[in-house]
């Protein structure tokens, strides 16, 4: 069996000696080259393992300041069903999720018309690359704090002239997908999601009060009309150590 890398082996040291209260929740940890020397080890060794744990919520780093060992949250839970998908017709299902596990749920947005659609946006709503799109930036917040985030894509030739062309303004600001599609008689029949690990960008950590490359979800999530048309494009990011995504699945018979 190959060796474990001393990364690995620190960090799995420092993970149990956290877990047996040699350090508690707000504790600053000794210098990388205190335990570097304690080990045998270098600073970038220290470092990667110091990193990795980091990304695991178990450590949390301070400009300027040191590495801490990280105070413990409680996950919140973010449902994602086909049965509601958005179009709750007395307001926000984010709101409601986060009512039910007595939060605050809100939300701020940023939309941005006729932004050209780059090649992989265009592909999964079966336009050409360069064509128009509606594109929404939105911060979910769970008591104020991020929870998620994601970037919505919509055709512009879809809604343009409409009072729903843009997502969050008019009438039917922050009414879902299908509701606004539904007022200019768009029905949406289902969505398709795909859900994928990855790490933290250094555009998303700040956004999201994580490290730069913390573990997330990373969901993209396409809606479509009963005729078969893709109608709005999303990247939605989830960070692991501080949501537990669910999904229902409602029954078939």
């Amino acid at each position: 069996m190959p060796e474990q890398p001393p990364y690995l082996r620190i960090a799995d040291e420092l993970r149990r000696r956290i877990a047996e209260h040699e350090w508690e929740p707000g504790e600053r940890l000794p210098s990388r080259a205190q335990i570097g020397q304690e080990y045998g080890v270098g600073d970038n060794v220290v470092r990667r393992a110091q990193e990795l744990l980091i990304s695991q919520g178990v450590l949390e780093g301070r400009a300027g300041s040191g590495t801490y060992v990280a105070e413990p949250r409680q996950r919140v839970c973010v449902v994602r069903s086909s049965a509601r998908n958005g179009e709750q017709p007395s307001g926000s299902p984010f709101r409601a999720d986060m009512k039910t596990v007595g939060r605050h749920g809100d939300w701020e947005s940023r939309t941005e018309a006729k932004v050209p659609a780059p090649a992989e946006i265009a592909a999964r709503l079966g336009i050409a690359e360069g064509d128009l799109c509606v594109r929404t930036a939105y911060e979910f917040l769970a008591d104020g704090r991020p929870v998620q985030l994601s970037t919505s894509w919509e055709p512009y030739d879809l809604t343009a002239g409409t009072l729903v062309v843009l997502p969050e303004g008019g009438p039917h600001a922050g009414a879902g997908v299908v509701n606004r599609m539904a007022a200019i008689s768009i029905t949406v029949s289902h969505a398709v999601e795909q859900p994928e690990p990855r790490r933290a960008t250094a555009e998303e950590a700040p956004l999201l009060g994580i490290q730069k490359g913390s573990l997330v979800t990373h969901i993209r999530r396409t809606y479509y009309s009963d005729q078969g048309r893709p109608v709005e494009t999303a990247d939605i990011v989830v960070p692991a150590a501080l949501c537990e995504i669910v999904y229902e699945i409602p029954n078939s018979r």
